[in-house]
């Protein structure tokens, strides 16, 4: 069985401009970092022209569907009955994204069947953390 689940998506970038741009996205989860999910742009969608990633809780993706969640650099929430909002703030700038809902809830099935909520810490290697951290520390 995969640990991984990669999703691509399709984004619609809120701009300044009216219309709304399609770029391409993926959503990510991986058991050996199982309360977080990422969501990846490739270098063509951002404006460094590099590779973007953000990191962030499975649990906000999944709150953010239904109600307002997150109050820092990744904040989620419904928009409309069929999409979601994710908002992403960094020093460079603020990027707000709509994603069909169906496709989140899609992606978060993947992650429940892989590591039901309630259960991550089951997957959590504490030891080999703890000496991966302190591995350089003599």
């Amino acid at each position: 069985m995969s640990i991984v689940i990669e999703q691509a998506v399709e984004a619609r970038l809120v701009a300044a401009a009216p219309r709304m741009a399609s770029i391409p996205a993926t959503l990510g989860y991986d058991v050996r970092d199982p309360f977080a999910v990422r969501m990846s742009f490739p270098a063509p969608a951002t404006l460094e022209g590099v590779d973007v990633c953000w990191t962030f809780a499975r649990e906000l993706l999944t709150s953010g569907m239904t109600e307002t969640a997150g109050a820092g650099d990744v904040r989620v929430r419904p928009y409309g009955y069929d999409r979601t909002v994710l908002e992403f703030h960094a020093a460079e700038g603020t990027a707000i994204v709509h994603i069909r809902t169906g496709e989140i809830q899609r992606f978060l099935s993947d992650t429940t069947a892989l590591v039901p909520v309630g259960e991550e810490s089951l997957h959590v290697d504490l030891d080999g953390d703890l000496a991966e951290l302190l591995r350089d520390a003599y």
